[in-house]
């Protein structure tokens, strides 16, 4: 029998000593519409409670961290994957490892941030695509080398064991395309343009703690439902109600908290030119006020700034 091998090698994947360029345009993958179906969606809404925070984890398993050290190092997190242009599934996916990571494992408050970027190690991995993941060598130079690449491999294998190895979570970014195919929008608005606004307003609660306690569908459904506010468009919280089976009142106490976050970021951001997801969440406009400008996020070097 003749094995005969068609594999065509692509120009470049040659060479492999010879010096790359600085950027790479990495080919994402092509839409496929079977990952549309309203089977994923149903597999998404039963799996999503396996990776879900179902309580307050700090004053009880959490005695030295509080949730304004949570916001520092959220915010260190974010500025990073800002910087660094990551995948928007990165941030989001990396908090989810945090909390779940805070709600069964107690540290102490020296910690936190060093946990916070072997989430952001291994979330990278995972979600960018060929190997853009972001360097470990690059995190600690991002921590102003206040840890160590050693202390930085075993803490991602500490998480990993705490986790189970079950990294593959379900985060508010994987409803985005499978609600915005199912809500009449076609002719009336740019998807394109509520996805990206969405995908800025799930960052961003991702901050903040009090988000944590609703489930990736409730986020990400009114994350669409405030996008499509801004725009001046119904939010279509009913049919979001229909598609995801979340209580109307939940919807809609979330998409409150949703607007006011919004509303309060442009509020302060009285000066200062908004870049990142500032900038995505200045270009929203809740209604009857007019939107503002909003500072840039906090640099890296701010958290180890704070005296705990």
């Amino acid at each position: 029998m003749e094995l005969l091998c068609a594999e065509r090698v692509s120009p470049d994947s040659g060479d492999v000593g010879r010096a790359q360029p600085a950027v790479r345009a990495h080919r994402a993958a092509a839409p496929d519409p079977v990952l549309l179906r309203r089977r994923v969606l149903d597999n998404l809404l039963r799996t999503e409670e396996r990776y879900a925070v179902t309580a307050n984890y700090f004053g009880t398993v959490q005695t030295e961290v509080t949730p304004h050290m949570r916001r520092l190092v959220a915010e260190w997190m974010l500025e990073v994957c800002e910087d660094q242009g990551c995948q928007e599934e990165v941030f989001p996916l990396a908090i989810s490892y945090l909390d779940r990571f805070l709600s069964t494992c107690a540290v102490s408050k020296s910690q936190v941030q060093l946990l916070g970027t072997a989430c952001l190690l291994l979330a990278s991995k995972l979600r960018e695509p060929g190997s853009r993941a972001l360097p470990a060598e690059l995190l600690v130079f991002y921590t102003a080398n206040s840890i160590t690449l050693a202390d930085l491999c075993s803490w991602e294998l500490l998480v990993l064991s705490k986790l189970k190895w079950d990294v593959a979570g379900v985060t508010a970014h994987d409803f985005l395309p499978l609600l915005l195919s199912r809500l009449p929008l076609r002719g009336l608005v740019n998807t394109e343009m509520v996805h990206r606004h969405a995908q800025t307003f799930i960052s961003l609660a991702a901050r903040d703690y009090e988000f944590t306690l609703y489930s990736a569908s409730t986020l990400a459904s009114c994350s669409i439902a405030a996008a499509l506010r801004g725009l001046g468009l119904d939010g279509h919280l009913p049919r979001l109600h229909e598609l995801t089976r979340i209580d109307l009142d939940c919807l809609q106490t979330c998409l409150e908290q949703i607007e006011e976050m919004v509303q309060h970021m442009i509020e302060e951001g009285s000066s200062g030119t908004p870049n990142g997801q500032a900038r995505e969440a200045a270009a929203w406009t809740p209604p009857p006020t007019q939107d503002k400008s909003h500072s840039n996020a906090a640099t890296p070097t701010d958290v180890r700034d704070v005296h705990f």
